[in-house]
Formats: structure tokens, C-alpha cells, sequence
């Protein structure tokens, strides 16, 4: 696969853009695991696919469609993992905090705590109508799950919307074992609309110093 992206690049005459990416080949073995074109759809089927390559491991599952920029340069997938460590729980999930107000466009971790004090996931609310909180915890499908979780994914049937929805599956272990709730220190950018798309690729660019900070004062 390295040699695939690599030719992919070169022929493009984007070498430079490459070297990233080179960076991190030579720092980790990537193994890529094809999805089904037909058959089972849905946020679960990725991790149902990986099932066997997990092999009773722990593993972070997540998906591509949102993005976290943290100024300081750290990465909040090592914080959920000390986390995890620290709460002495199976598994853990991120969350991201947004306004009450905009609760109805998320899925919302609704939570528990235990005599610790940690944040335990308590349910996965798929955009409720009302949310009576100032804010919100909701879910950006970053976790950090134990091998176990694997047969509550064996488990998993379609739900109504004729998906295989990842959530049911976390819901469902979260019933049967202490789950964490973490939230995040990142800027959340929710990339799953066009718009979402723009902001984020603006903030990053910002981030990196590549885009001017806006013009102060009027323009004639």
C-alpha cells in the first residue's frame, strides 16, 4: 500500500505532499482491510470487518468525519487511552460539549457516575427533540473498546433505518460494563455537511498559519 499512495502521488507531482505521509509509514505498519461493496451497510460494518483482525485486543474504533485541532499540540486518542487507564474501566468513549440548544442535531451521551466519580455512559440519545441542559456531551465516534465488544457486534441486528449502527452496539455493552465518558480538549469541527467541511479546512488552515487572520476595520 505505501508504494500505491507513493506512485499515486508521484505521477501528480505532489512528492511533497507525500513526505507526510511518508513520516508516518516509517513510524507504524498500516494494514488496510477492505469493506464489502454489497451487502450489511452502516457505522458498525468497518469494525465487523476488522472483527478477526482484532482477535480480542483492544482498539480504538473511529471514523474520518469530523475533526479535532487542539492548539497545544497534543492528541486527545492518548488522552482517552490515560483516561481509560486511570478510571480502570473496559472501554471509553469521547465526547465533544456543544450548546444545549444544538442537542438535536447529535447523538447525545447521556451519563452516570460511579462511586469514583467517573463519568460512566449511561445511553445514546439520537437527536432528541429537547434538551433541557445548557450543553450537551455528544457522541464523535471515537472509542476506545475492549476485544469482548466483538460479540456484541456479533450480536448486533439492522435497526429500523436498515443500518448496522455502531451506537447500538456501545449502547449494549455500556448495559453490561462500565463505559467512560471523556470529554475531549480538541476543537470539534463536524465534517458531515458541506458546510462543515469549509469551517473545518478554514480552521485548520488558520491553525497551520496559512490564512490570514480576517481584515480589521471597513473596506472601500
Amino acid at each position: 500500500m505505501r508504494r500505491v499512495l507513493e506512485a499515486h502521488f508521484t505521477e501528480r507531482g505532489w512528492q511533497s505532499k507525500y513526505e507526510v505521509l511518508a513520516d508516518l509509514h516509517r513510524g507504524a505498519e498500516f494494514i488496510f482491510l477492505e469493506q464489502p461493496r454489497h451487502g450489511r451497510y452502516g457505522t458498525a460494518v468497518p469494525a465487523m470487518v476488522a472483527s478477526k483482525f482484532v482477535d480480542g485486543d483492544d482498539f480504538l474504533f473511529l471514523t474520518g468525519d469530523d475533526l479535532l485541532l487542539r492548539p497545544d499540540g497534543g492528541s486527545d486518542l492518548a488522552d482517552l487511552v490515560a483516561a481509560r487507564k486511570h478510571a480502570n474501566t473496559p472501554a471509553a468513549i469521547a465526547a465533544a460539549t456543544v450548546p444545549g440548544a444544538d442537542a438535536h442535531r447529535y447523538g447525545i451521551l447521556t451519563t452516570r457516575h460511579d462511586a469514583y466519580g467517573n463519568q460512566l455512559l449511561a445511553a445514546i440519545v439520537e437527536k432528541p427533540a429537547h434538551h433541557a441542559d445548557p450543553v450537551a456531551h455528544i457522541n464523535i465516534s471515537r472509542a476506545l473498546l475492549s476485544g469482548d465488544f466483538i460479540d456484541y457486534l456479533d450480536a448486533l441486528t439492522c435497526a429500523v433505518n436498515g443500518e448496522y449502527q455502531a451506537t447500538d452496539a456501545i449502547a449494549a455493552y455500556a448495559r453490561d460494563h462500565d463505559v467512560l465518558v471523556h470529554p475531549v480538549a480538541g476543537q470539534y469541527h463536524d465534517c458531515g455537511s458541506t458546510v462543515g467541511w469549509l469551517a473545518a479546512n478554514l480552521a485548520a488552515a488558520q491553525a497551520q498559519g496559512t490564512l490570514l487572520p480576517p481584515l480589521s476595520g471597513s473596506m472601500i
